[in-house]
């Protein structure tokens, strides 16, 4: 018998005598069902039979995979644990409702260390949950960065170039500034912060917001001088961009901007930005998609859950799901292979995640506020705006945002 299969075994003997009180009452049965995306259901399914057929100790669980997206196997698993599959993908912003409503089962103590060693620092943090590691990371593909045409864009590092590079050839930069998603670029780049906590039952109770502070009124001048560059067009998809010369967009368009930019497609991470003469490096928000045990009463299908999980999250099978589909690999050894370095998207990614935090979960009038801050920005409200009028308005935005938590 293969030695980490043992160990596999007698630790999920040990932790359903820890947790078993508390997991969902479930009939144990010789089936494990798995939820994750269209995209790799044929590969999960594929990979994880190969895998329990090729175990003496697994090889009697059968799989059955159904094709349920990443935020939809969230939703599925808090509204009905029990009955929610065995594994399942889901993005890291949904982690506080998944632990709060008992659908996850906490990394196993000699797990738990292995998912620390074989991925990078930010997919473990989107893992985590105070000091406990809840799931598995897939991927760190999910953020954004740079496409731009080598032909037009001399120096990518600074904004500030890449505009004056644009207007020179009178042609387009695109970020789409009225998202609080792109937003976060500019105002975690100059130090805010605004995070939620939530409690057990997924309610917002707290706001931790620093946007109406100096840091803030210099991210906010910092877009109002974006907005007005005459090369500046507010957008983040390359497939609906016109004359453009450089995109804040994602892995998703990469297809999209090698067919537009051609020979002269290049990637890199985001700019620096220049205010009061200070450099900032953009940050934002990264993604990750991670992989999650159901908490099981069975011995025996728990160990085979977590065989399958590690198994299917570790550096063999995410090389594959690249080859496959194109996912980007949070294992670090993956990381370095060649195929992976060779993909420029995932690269200039790799390098921006590095300045960016794990989106957590926010209130949906957040994202409603944040598009309405950006409209403001492109309609031209605060050109000429004094300092003080600044701060004004990012206390008016702060203070909604602190009123979403209760």
């Amino acid at each position: 018998m293969n030695r980490k299969i043992v160990s596999v075994f007698a630790a999920a003997a040990i932790t359903v005598s820890m947790f078993g009180a508390a997991a969902p009452v479930s009939a144990a049965d010789d089936t494990i069902k798995i939820f994750c995306p269209e995209e790799i259901k044929a590969f999960t399914e594929e990979k994880a039979t190969e895998f329990l057929a090729s175990s003496d100790d697994f090889s009697g669980y059968k799989i059955t995979v159904e094709a349920v997206g990443e935020g939809d196997a969230a939703s599925k698993m808090i509204t009905d644990v029990e009955g929610g599959a065995d594994l399942y993908n889901f993005p890291q912003d949904q982690l506080a409702r998944l632990v709060s409503a008992g659908a996850l089962m906490p990394a196993f103590d000699d797990t738990a260390p292995w998912i620390v060693e074989q991925n990078n620092e930010g997919s473990v943090a989107a893992a985590t949950l105070g000091d406990t590691i809840y799931a598995y990371p897939l991927t760190a593909d999910n953020g954004y960065f740079l496409y731009y045409d080598k032909s037009v864009v001399s120096d990518p590092s600074t904004l500030e170039q890449i505009l004056a590079d644009c207007e020179a050839a009178g042609k387009s930069f695109y970020m789409e500034i009225n998202s609080g998603w792109y937003q976060t670029a500019f105002f975690f780049g100059t130090g805010c912060e605004l995070t939620y906590e939530t409690n057990d039952g997924a309610n917002f109770t707290a706001c931790n917001a620093t946007y109406a502070s100096e840091e803030g009124v210099k991210a906010l001048k910092a877009m109002i001088a974006l907005a007005d560059s005459k090369a500046f067009v507010n957008g983040s998809s390359i497939s609906n961009a016109a004359n453009c010369a450089a995109i804040v967009d994602g892995t998703w368009d990469s297809g999209a901007a090698k067919e537009l930019f051609g020979d002269n497609y290049a990637c890199a991470k985001l700019p620096t930005f220049n205010i009061d003469g200070t450099d900032y490096q953009m940050s934002g928000f990264g993604g990750f998609k991670l992989l999650g045990i159901k908490p099981q009463t069975d011995a025996g299908k728990l160990a085979a859950c977590k065989a399958l999980a590690q198994y299917l999250s570790g550096e063999e099978m995410q090389l594959a799901r690249f080859e496959a589909v194109g996912w980007g690999p949070s294992n670090k050894a993956a990381q370095e292979s060649e195929e992976v370095k060779s993909d420029e998207a995932l690269s200039a990614l790799a390098e921006q995640l590095a300045f960016s935090i794990p989106q957590g979960q926010y209130p949906g009038d957040y994202w409603t506020l944040s598009t309405s801050l950006g409209d403001s920005i492109i309609g031209g409200e605060y050109n000429g705006a004094s300092d003080e009028d600044l701060m004004a308005a990012l206390q008016s935005f702060q203070s909604s945002c602190e009123s979403y938590a209760k």
